[in-house]
């Protein structure tokens, strides 16, 4: 454990130091996010804060789910404006890992779509329903969220997802949903909404190309999986 503050280590050993002079990939989780943390209190150092953070797992885990600062206050040496710093760089992330991960918004298969949602949707505490409108092309036209619900289930109805697919002239759609559990296997009514759907978007002639249901770091297609 980091007792003493940063200032007192050697340069060399200063996470924001180390950064610069080795890159951010040779950090520890710790020492990336004592940079973002800043300055520490009297008690502890932010490395030290840091260490507690990253050290307990089930916490760590915890963290990158939260949304609002109000859930950081049972930390201790966290302010609003170090939770905030650290709100601010998680979100960033996830932004960029749906912006970049792949290439002009293209599905071209399964795993394009689940790459494209596995940022915004692993860590969701709540499950959230997520429509692509895709062109001709199978590229994303538009990407609407149709409902949030419970830890276990969001109430979706067919004439909810391809709303915004007639009004956006949308040649076809893939939906996705998260599992908070982390596991992303279908329950019976996950298999039961895609089945409904899949015959809704027969009869409007805007095909349902896939069903993704999205875990933590995992990914159930049911068009994969011969069930579309």
């Amino acid at each position: 454990m980091s007792d003493f503050k940063i200032k007192e280590m050697s340069e060399e050993d200063r996470p924001r130091e180390r950064l610069c002079n080795k890159g951010a990939e040779a950090l520890s989780n710790a020492e990336l996010l004592a940079i973002l943390i800043g300055s520490g209190t009297k008690e502890h150092s932010a490395l030290r804060i840091a260490e507690e953070m990253t050290r307990n797992e089930g916490l760590y885990r915890q963290v990158a789910r939260w949304h609002r600062v109000q859930e950081f206050r049972h930390i201790k040496g966290l302010g609003n404006a170090r939770a905030a710093r650290i709100l601010a760089a998680m979100e960033l992330g996830r932004r960029i890992a749906c912006a970049s991960a792949i290439d002009s918004e293209h599905i071209a298969s399964p795993g394009d779509g689940a790459q494209y949602l596995m940022g915004r949707l692993r860590n969701e505490t709540h499950e959230k329903f997520i429509v692509l409108l895709l062109n001709t092309k199978n590229r994303i036209i538009k990407t609407e969220q149709i409902a949030e619900g419970s830890l276990t289930s969001a109430v979706v109805h067919p004439r909810e997802v391809f709303a915004p697919a007639v009004t956006a002239h949308a040649a076809c759609i893939l939906v996705a949903h998260n599992h908070p559990s982390g596991d992303p296997y279908p329950s019976t009514e996950d298999r039961k909404l895609t089945r409904a759907l899949e015959e809704a978007g027969s009869v409007l002639g805007i095909p349902l190309l896939d069903h993704l249901v999205i875990g933590d770091g995992r990914y159930y297609s049911f068009k994969e999986h011969g069930d579309l």
